[in-house]
């Protein structure tokens, strides 16, 4: 899966700038939508214009991509629960497009009829399914230009003395697995320690796209777990939470994924 920085509630003020698509923020909770860059055109030559939409589509793999079509009208929608730098590049490569066909912005509130659709899906990899139940997928509240961050999360313990080594065959897992940030918080109590660890990648832009495998990633953790005495969960409550940090390992981007003190 693709792990990182993105956009879901806000846009990302002061990094994209756009002339046609709008910026529709995503709603979390029981509606669960996702989040949208959206707009309405009318162009000369809709069907050129979509066979190009669909050759740029074919270089943004990972992109979600919808239209809905009346004649020479179409309703161009980019969208999923995780907005990654690369569907605004997407956005920005259509609005290139747009420009060279001349295309007419059309009012949103003007009823539209879609007679046909086209729908360019994202393109998965094999091992999507997480079959680890300790490793936790996890947002993060608002950051540098509204970003947010998709990390994986795992609460464990483990007597002290074997903290270190643990924490540095984390790091060396983390180069083998495709992550580059690395941070972990932590509580010590009678010799022994609980541990909060989370582990993601930085901006994802299409010229540098990490995907990481969940599974492969979680049997080398297991493994961890066997040499050091780690145990998944916390001790003790919530006296001993792991709140001492963030003890950074391996970072990038970290103006948009660690809060400023």
């Amino acid at each position: 899966m693709i792990l990182g920085v993105y956009w879901y509630f806000k846009f990302p003020e002061d990094l994209y700038h756009f002339k046609f698509f709008k910026f529709f923020e995503g709603c979390g909770g029981h509606a669960d939508n996702a989040a949208e860059l959206v707009v309405r055109v009318q162009v000369d030559h809709p069907d050129d214009f979509i066979g190009k939409l669909k050759e740029l589509k074919s270089r943004f793999k990972k992109a979600f991509l919808h239209l809905n079509i009346n004649e020479n009208q179409l309703i161009i929608s980019i969208g999923d629960h995780q907005l990654f730098d690369f569907y605004f590049q997407l956005a920005l490569e259509i609005e290139v497009l747009l420009v060279r066909e001349n295309a007419i912005i059309l009012d949103s509130i003007i009823p539209f009829k879609s007679l046909s659709t086209k729908t360019y899906h994202v393109e998965r990899e094999n091992f999507e399914n997480n079959e680890h139940r300790f490793i936790q997928i996890v947002g993060s509240d608002l950051k540098k230009n509204n970003a947010e961050t998709l990390s994986i999360r795992i609460d464990c313990n483990l007597p002290l003395n074997n903290k270190e080594f643990f924490i540095n065959d984390l790091g060396s897992i983390c180069r083998e697995e495709n992550l580059n940030v690395f941070y972990y918080k932590d509580h010590h109590f009678n010799n022994h320690c609980n541990l909060m660890l989370f582990f993601t990648n930085g901006r994802q832009k299409t010229d540098a796209l990490q995907t990481v495998n969940l599974n492969s990633f979680g049997n080398k953790v297991r493994q961890l777990t066997q040499k050091y005495q780690v145990y998944f969960g916390h001790l003790e409550g919530l006296k001993y939470y792991p709140q001492n940090g963030p003890h950074v390992e391996l970072m990038i981007d970290e103006e948009y994924i660690l809060s400023k003190k």
